[in-house]
């Protein structure tokens, strides 16, 4: 019997995606082995005369997680309005399903002789524009990003040393130039500064002049010199922007609180009293919205046309006068949709592939499209792996369930565009989370290479750093230690750009309840790229071709995987 239940499918989402102006992608989920067969029946939804005539796309089995099985059908579509239906079938029966219903009737009929034609009763793709196109820069999906937290990571070649009498720990951007050779060398093509604007605190989210580099870290030269020397050596260069709030001595600020309800840029602000008092409100907390209760971060009105056009402006500056290629921006889930669309429109006039990444996170659905993000940070992504690499609480099984849901909750270009993290700025390092198992972290670190998806190495994952408290995860970069895991990382990078994941068809090959044991493997054409995951102490057998090139092995003893052992091999069609 078809589990009627558990199908399901969304028009005009991940469900439903064209990544071209011809090529479209339908899914559809069902029970986990219920169906035996499912097809989709396309047609021209705007076709003139007659009864529209539908053309059969064979559907495939694509992904499956514990409760679901998804199919998929990808084909060149002769029309660009296009209505649809499935049919699905079991073992013993079959179905129509269509606008949301089931029916062993289509919605076709005559009356009086008169064929009755009720194209808007299917499913129905309105119409594929080009502007709407699910479609990110693609040198995002081929970058290798590397995260640098600027008061933390040099001050000169392989050193860092407190610089200057406001900062913390001394890093500036001219010790990000001296060391570009290591993240160059370390296999990286895209740099990604955390926020290096004016502002009071060491971390910089409290941005005090959107206009200035802060004069810890340097001058508005020293940073034009650092995009300069990054682009000569291929790498592509991220700014953080902190658009959500300011801080308190943005100028705006300061003029409410020296005019309160007579300051012009009060409506700049989100819900400002006409009496701005930092320590005023219930429990001593500020009487205005800050982010997350902090006096000295007042949220802005996003809302605010005003507040729109002045930090549209802002981020397209940076684009124009220093020739950054794209912007993290900071609690991007808690700014107006439409401020993201003014921003977007005027960063891309400035430079197309310029990259949106926003910081979400959770399911980001609702952030990732035409009109907002090219991207987000994907804490999905590292959450997983610490519950299956680091903390053993999940079996491959369960890794593989959540692994599909990261798949097949974008569109292709969306998923593939992903800021894949381990760790971060805000979180602990995730050696840490291994508890210091440098096997546990190489598994990981693997993974996190061939996945599609953009790999976001922290500054010193590569130099075996851990942390689990802020002051612990954001010290000084360990320049001089001697280092387990950047040979590792090196080589895996490498091996990402054979394997080309940004490309590749991406298919589970091993991931039975229980086990530890995850295998995968990136199909290109001519080639795939198989990997084993052995993420236990126990041996685990495993099946390599015949004609496989090993290209990364640890532990690998015949077909004998041993403990928190892994192998990446290179199969080549015949």
């Amino acid at each position: 019997m078809i589990d009627k239940k558990a199908v399901l499918h969304i028009p005009c989402s991940s469900y439903a995606f064209a990544s071209s102006e011809s090529d479209l992608c339908l899914r559809l989920r069902a029970a986990r082995g219920n169906l035996t067969q499912c097809d989709v029946y396309c047609a021209d939804r705007a076709v003139e005369y007659g009864p529209a005539r539908f053309i059969e796309f064979p559907m495939r089995l694509v992904a499956q997680d514990e409760c679901f099985d998804y199919f998929e059908a990808r084909f060149e579509t002769p029309f660009s309005r296009v209505c649809y239906y499935f049919r699905l079938a079991d073992a013993e029966d079959w179905i129509y399903y269509y606008g949301g219903f089931f029916s062993r009737e289509l919605a076709d009929f005559t009356l009086e002789g008169r064929n009755i034609d009720n194209r808007s009763e299917y499913f129905n793709y309105p119409v594929i524009l080009r502007s709407e196109l699910a479609q990110t820069p693609d040198w995002l999906k081929e970058a290798r990003v590397y995260n640098i937290f600027p008061d933390s990571f040099a001050t000169e070649r392989h050193s860092i040393y407190r610089s200057h009498p406001d900062g913390r720990l001394g890093g500036t951007l001219r010790g990000v130039i001296q060391n570009l050779d290591h993240i160059e060398e370390l296999g990286c093509n895209c740099l990604y500064l955390n926020p290096i604007f004016h502002a009071r605190s060491y971390h910089a989210y409290d941005t005090i002049d959107y206009l200035h580099v802060d004069a810890r870290f340097g001058t508005d030269d020293d940073l034009r010199e650092l995009v300069k020397c990054a682009h000569e050596r291929g790498i592509r260069v991220i700014l953080d922007g902190v658009f959500n709030h300011s801080g308190r001595g943005f100028f705006a600020f300061q003029d409410v609180l020296k005019r309160g309800g007579d300051s012009p840029y009060r409506s700049w602000f989100y819900r400002m009293p006409e009496h701005p008092d930092m320590h005023g409100g219930e429990n001593g907390r500020p009487n205005y919205a800050c982010f997350a209760y902090v006096a000295e971060m007042p949220k802005l009105n996003t809302a605010n046309p005003e507040v729109q056009t002045y930090f549209a402006k802002v981020g397209r500056d940076w684009v124009e006068e220093f020739g950054i290629d794209g912007w993290r921006l900071d609690v991007a889930n808690e700014v107006a949709k439409e401020f993201w669309r003014v921003f977007r429109r005027e960063v891309k006039a400035a430079k197309p592939d310029c990259v949106l990444i926003g910081e979400v996170w959770e399911n980001a659905q609702d952030w990732l499209r035409y009109d907002l993000f090219d991207s987000t940070m994907n804490y999905d992504f590292r959450r997983h792996c610490r519950d299956f690499f680091a903390m053993e609480r999940i079996d491959a099984a369960g890794f593989d369930a959540r692994v599909t849901d990261m798949r097949m909750r974008y569109a292709d270009a969306y998923w593939r565009s992903q800021l894949n993290l381990l760790d971060s700025h805000d979180v602990s390092r995730f050696l840490s989370l291994c508890g210091g198992d440098l096997r546990k972290m190489r598994l990981a670190v693997l993974f996190q290479m061939l996945f599609p998806g953009a790999p976001s190495i922290y500054y010193g994952d590569e130099m075996d750093m851990e942390g689990v408290a802020e002051n612990e995860f954001r010290r000084p970069m360990a320049w001089g230690q001697q280092s387990q895991l950047y040979e590792h990382y090196r080589q895996a990078m490498l091996l990402r750009i054979k394997a080309a994941p940004q490309t590749a068809e991406y298919r589970t090959l091993r991931s039975e309840p229980g086990s530890r044991l995850y295998a995968f493997e990136l199909k290109n054409s001519g080639a795939s790229t198989v990997v084993y995951l052995n993420a236990g102490e126990a041996p685990v057998e495993v099946s390599l071709p015949g004609n496989a090139e090993i290209a990364l092995r640890h532990q690998l003893d015949g077909c004998t995987l041993g403990a928190y052992g892994y192998a990446a091999a290179v199969v080549r069609e015949a």
